[in-house]
Parts: C-alpha cells; sequence; structure tokens
C-alpha cells in the first residue's frame, strides 16, 4: 500500500460531503454516541459502491445514461428530503426529548441511504482503486479489496472525529434556540446545495 493511497483517502474522507455533514448534525442533536453510529452507518453505505468498483458493475453506470440519472435523482430528492425534515426540526437537527430504539434505526438507516443514493461514489471508486493496484499482480482482487477496506477504516475514523467535535460542543448548541434555528438553516442549505450539485454532475 502506498503512501500516495493514503494521503489521497485521507483528502478525499476530510473534504465536507453529505456524510460528514450528516454526522456533523447527528452529533449536535443526538450526542457522541449517536454520531459514532451515524458515522458508522456512512461507511457502510460505501460498501455497495465498492463492490460495484471491484465487480465492475460501476461500469454499467459510467456506460448507461438512463441508469446513473435514475439512481441520480433518487439522490438528489432524498438529499431535498433531509434539508426539508431539517427545516421541520425532524430531521438531522431535530432534538429529541429521549432516544428511543427507533431513534437509534432511523440514523443508522439515514446514514447508509446518504451514501447509498449518491451515483458518483461508484465512478469515483471505479476511476479510483484501479490506480493504486499493481499491473504486476496476476489477481488483483484481494489487492483491492484490502484498499476498500483501508479507505472505510479511514471515512469512519474521521467521520467519528467530526460526530464526537460536534458532541462536545452541542450544549453549547442546543441551549440557545437561536443558535439551534441558523444551524437548521445552515444544514438544510447545505443538503439542498449538495442536491444541486449531484443533480448537475456528469458521468
Amino acid at each position: 500500500m502506498s503512501i500516495e493511497f493514503l494521503l489521497t483517502t485521507l483528502i478525499v474522507v476530510i473534504s465536507p460531503g453529505t456524510g460528514v455533514l450528516y454526522t456533523l448534525a447527528t452529533g449536535l442533536t443526538r450526542g457522541a454516541r449517536a454520531s459514532m453510529l451515524a458515522a458508522f452507518a456512512c461507511t457502510l453505505g460505501i460498501i455497495p459502491h465498492m463492490a460495484a468498483a471491484i465487480t465492475g458493475l460501476a461500469a454499467l453506470l459510467h456506460t448507461s445514461a438512463l441508469a446513473f440519472e435514475i439512481l441520480k435523482y433518487l439522490g438528489v430528492a432524498y438529499l431535498l428530503y433531509m434539508a426539508w425534515m431539517t427545516l421541520r426540526e425532524t430531521g438531522a437537527l431535530a432534538v429529541p426529548k429521549e432516544t428511543a430504539p427507533k431513534s437509534v434505526r432511523q440514523v443508522i438507516v439515514t446514514g447508509i441511504l446518504i451514501n447509498i443514493l449518491n451515483p458518483k461514489l461508484s465512478i469515483f471508486f471505479f476511476a479510483f482503486l484501479p490506480q493504486f493496484v499493481s499491473t504486476t499482480e496476476a489477481n488483483a482482487l484481494p489487492q483491492m479489496l484490502e484498499l476498500s477496506f483501508v479507505f472505510m477504516a479511514v471515512t469512519f475514523v474521521i467521520f467519528v472525529g467530526y460526530g464526537l467535535f460536534a458532541a462536545a460542543i452541542r450544549n453549547h448548541v442546543i441551549s440557545r434556540p437561536r443558535v439551534l434555528t441558523w444551524m437548521r438553516r445552515t444544514f438544510a442549505a447545505a443538503f439542498i446545495a449538495l442536491g444541486a450539485k449531484l443533480a448537475v454532475a456528469e458521468r
């Protein structure tokens, strides 16, 4: 495994995206444990894209405009739904009086869906992983699996860091209604912006 792969992975994971945004929002409103669940869920959401890249299914998204557009607009719709629920105080920045089992399931399901419904991830891994696989390897599958697991591990660790930071400042935010309202509007706007970015994304 090369240092170039680790550095590239670090840059990609640290860059703010839907997963980072969701993990931060969860940490702010539900605390450290929930933010770790969100980080874990977002990491799980990467698996289908990595599997697609490894098995070559991502090539279908790359060559089929219809398949790409369908998945893309499902992702856009879900991001807009997240924005709407956030503004209604029932989404990512809803502050529950108590954390019920259902809330835990919602955290996990939402985190997984956020990454699954992003077709750019499949295209990214399809282009990203092969660059770091040795051309002299007779069987590239073990090496691609190793790189994939490293990428997932880095993603989880970085996302947990984001979530724990958000949880640490949680009391300073939720105890101030005006700050929380401003945060809701900011996160909703960010979800909309990411949805718009995905909407104009090309294969």
